[in-house]
């Protein structure tokens, strides 16, 4: 009852700020993404297309209506008098009829294609770093949702908006637009405890975190948590042989998103130092992506090198380099998109244990994966740490 009670105060407090969502005139801007843009909710060409498909039922109706209609005209031609002008007038007054109805049809349907381009050409642009073009497309494509009432575009637009604002470091914007897209999800009569509330609720409880908002963001974390155990805890109660491919799928969802939940408290705890609880967040995190996506996937090394350098922090040095040294071996076995920055942890480990040389190669490896990457951040990270270890030498 006290979990119930702590996800519907969280929710009332995210939105009680928020009113109109349709007319609010905020701006969308980027910066280093949230670890899932995706918000659970769909809305590609696919589901726009999906409206555009009633459309066509009503297409159908008025070629009946038309077939009906030359079918009296056939049969009510015997007379030259008043019943041959009835029927052009039926006639003229169809096609009129016929011809508006068309237009709004044509008008509904170039909208919504219009919708879908703009939202591929925001998404294009993001893809290629142009954030000021996407904001571009997607407040003219969220205007196009209003118009149109499209209120599965709506949420996505207003979702991705926040992504973008997220990203570029506007942090009012993106909180915003999350209680704007969130507004018109629970409108929609989405449960609050559906995965895309979740996760939309975690990415204000990661925006809180950085606003300094420590209150808000923990209540945040902590209205994700429980409310993701508690659907855990209900499908766990099914029997195995009643359990469908699509309950199963939900379960794996549920529970990577528990993981996702997981991570990111361990990050906003290890930012206020307490290390004890990130290492504790990271372990279960690392159990959960163990179990659910194997030992070897990029994501699974990424929080074997997380915590690592939390252990190593605590002054856990052999722990760590256990630890982040099977990261690193993995990652050579199956390929790492980041492995540049496991290296660059395994690095500083190895300096804070006393191995100079060791940490230098490993360094100079990590600095020339990094560079051929562009990836200035760990570039000047890596610098940092060789510094350090120029330091220790001297000593």
């Amino acid at each position: 009852m006290a979990a119930v009670c702590v996800r519907r105060s969280f929710l009332s407090q995210t939105l009680s700020g928020f009113r109109s969502a349709g007319s609010c005139g905020i701006s969308a801007g980027g910066r280093s993404h949230l670890c899932r843009l995706q918000s659970g909710i769909s809305v590609t060409s696919e589901a726009v297309v999906g409206k555009r498909s009633a459309c066509w039922v009503k297409v159908s109706e008025h070629e009946s209506i038309g077939r009906n209609f030359q079918n009296t005209q056939r049969g009510g031609g015997r007379g030259r008098g008043g019943g041959g002008g009835r029927v052009l007038w039926a006639a003229v007054a169809f096609s009129l009829f016929s011809r508006t109805d068309e237009d709004h049809r044509d008008e509904a349907e170039r909208k919504q294609d219009e919708l879908i381009l703009l939202l591929k050409r925001a998404k294009l642009s993001v893809y290629y770093g142009e954030l000021q073009a996407a904001s571009g497309f997607l407040h003219q494509a969220i205007a196009l949702a209003h118009q149109t009432h499209n209120n599965q575009a709506i949420i996505y637009t207003y979702s991705q908006m926040a992504n973008l604002a997220y990203i570029q470091g506007q942090l009012d914007s993106a909180e915003k637009l999350f209680k704007a897209a969130m507004s018109f999800m629970l409108s929609g009569g989405m449960p609050q405890d559906n995965n895309a509330i979740i996760e939309m609720s975690l990415k204000l409880a990661t925006i809180y975190a950085e606003q300094n908002k420590a209150e808000l963001a923990e209540h945040g974390f902590r209205f994700c948590m429980e409310s993701l155990e508690v659907k855990l805890q209900r499908q766990k109660e099914i029997p195995a042989e009643e359990q469908t491919e699509e309950q199963e799928n939900l379960r794996k969802e549920t529970r990577l998103l528990l993981g996702l939940c997981l991570d990111s408290r361990a990050r906003y705890q290890a930012s206020m130092l307490h290390l004890k609880q990130a290492a504790q967040d990271y372990q279960k995190a690392l159990n959960i992506c163990q179990q659910e996506q194997g030992e070897t996937h990029p994501q699974t090394l990424v929080l074997m090198s997380d915590l690592a350098t939390i252990l190593d922090l605590q002054g856990c040095h052999d722990d760590a380099l256990v630890l982040v040294q099977q990261a690193v071996d993995l990652s050579r076995s199956v390929g790492h998109p980041h492995q540049h920055v496991l290296l660059g942890n395994m690095a500083g480990i190895l300096l804070h244990t006393g191995c100079l040389e060791d940490s230098v190669r490993f360094y100079q490896e990590a600095l020339s994966l990094a560079q051929q990457a562009g990836d200035q951040e760990a570039v000047d990270h890596i610098y940092e740490g060789l510094k350090e270890r120029e330091g220790r030498r001297k000593i």
